[in-house]
């Protein structure tokens, strides 16, 4: 059973699906940089500085205590940053897309340069050489 596992782990299929699903990993942090860091600011700016990750519909405010220490946090709903993480999603997407797109064109490519096999005899011919053989028979 071991070794049965071992063959199944060693596999290309297993191999490559593991090292996309690190690959997704480390580029959804890098949109999730890119989105939070460059993406949003721009849209900050042109809405007046707005941050949409701050944007909630508090559902009930926190309550303070009298030493002014928080004794029930507030309870929201994070609309704002539901907006950022569409906004990763669809760079995601297009991203995903430009990388799938390349690799058709290339894969594309191979298949069109591989050689043409070497012209040989036609099977016309080789029955004809079959026929002249039996004949000398």
């Amino acid at each position: 059973m071991l070794k049965e596992f071992k063959n199944f782990i060693m596999t290309g299929n297993v191999i490559d699906l593991a090292v996309a699903v690190i690959l997704a990993g480390a580029v959804g942090l890098v949109v999730t940089g890119f989105t939070n860091d460059m993406i949003m600011p721009i849209v900050g700016h042109f809405t007046g500085g707005m941050d949409f990750s701050d944007l909630k519909f508090v559902l009930d405010p926190a309550v303070v205590g009298p030493e002014g220490k928080i004794t029930k946090p507030e309870n929201a709903i994070m609309w704002g940053k539901w907006i950022n993480s569409l906004i990763n999603l669809v760079i995601v997407g297009f991203v995903l897309f430009i990388i799938v797109k390349s690799y058709s064109k290339v894969k594309a490519k191979k298949i069109e340069e591989a050689p043409a096999p070497a012209p040989g005899p036609s099977e016309v011919d080789l029955l004809m050489e079959i026929r002249d053989e039996l004949r000398k028979k």
